[in-house]
């Protein structure tokens, strides 16, 4: 599994960048790899994503092919995308998002923060409201996309639209649980430690390929 960290990312090139590597691990050409980065303030929505969701008609949102409805990156959050091969793991898209969201709910408990899952919901919630979101998209049986945990970034944006689709959903970050002082780096590192602890255990390959396990990106 190959993890590479390149920063703060347009999401549009994040988006174009998914699409080479997804095509490439489809191929046989390319080890399965998590993209860990953040992007500058930008709202997206998934398919079948309501129109009615975003609140301030002055919002301009990119159209993406992953799950859910319309949601916001910026700054200060921590956004994954993994690009793994669902078809030597056990193709079952269920397992794969209660696997993401096993990997968050432990990253949170690193930092003192329980989270849990909420039955028919996809993310992560606290006591204070959403703490991270979750929308996936697989193109033959390769993986695209993936999850937004919310460290330190700003939450007002969110205020403009019905997050995932939900009306009223109140939203968290581990700084404002945590009363600050939670650094986006040790949690990308904690999320880059669960995630390769986990894909293994929850989502075994049926077979190796020849791979070197690498990380790439910011020192």
């Amino acid at each position: 599994m190959r993890i590479e960290e390149p920063g703060i990312v347009d999401y549009r090139a994040a988006y174009a960048l998914q699409e080479r590597l997804a095509a490439a691990v489809a191929a046989g050409a390319a080890p399965e790899t998590l993209l860990l980065l953040e992007h500058p303030p930008v709202y997206t929505t998934g398919r079948g994503g309501s129109a009615a969701n975003i609140l301030d008609p002055a919002i301009g949102a990119v159209e993406t092919n992953r799950g859910g409805d319309v949601t916001y990156h910026g700054p200060g959050q921590l956004v994954g995308y993994p690009i793994i091969d669902l078809g030597r793991r056990g193709r079952d898209l269920h397992r794969y998002l209660r696997f993401l969201e096993e990997v968050l709910i432990r990253v949170a408990a690193g930092f003192g923060v329980e989270a849990w899952r909420v039955p028919g919901r996809t993310g992560i919630w606290t006591g204070e409201g959403k703490l991270a979101s979750i929308g996936v998209g697989v193109r033959r049986w390769v993986t695209m996309h993936g999850f937004a945990l919310n460290v330190s970034n700003d939450l007002l944006p969110f205020s403009r639209i019905n997050p995932c689709g939900m009306a009223g959903c109140p939203v968290t970050s581990l700084e404002s649980l945590c009363g600050g002082g939670v650094v986006l780096e040790d949690v990308r590192r904690r999320a880059a430690e669960e995630f390769r602890e986990l894909v293994e255990r929850m989502l075994p390959a049926v077979d190796c390929q020849p791979w070197a396990v690498s990380r790439e990106g910011k020192g």
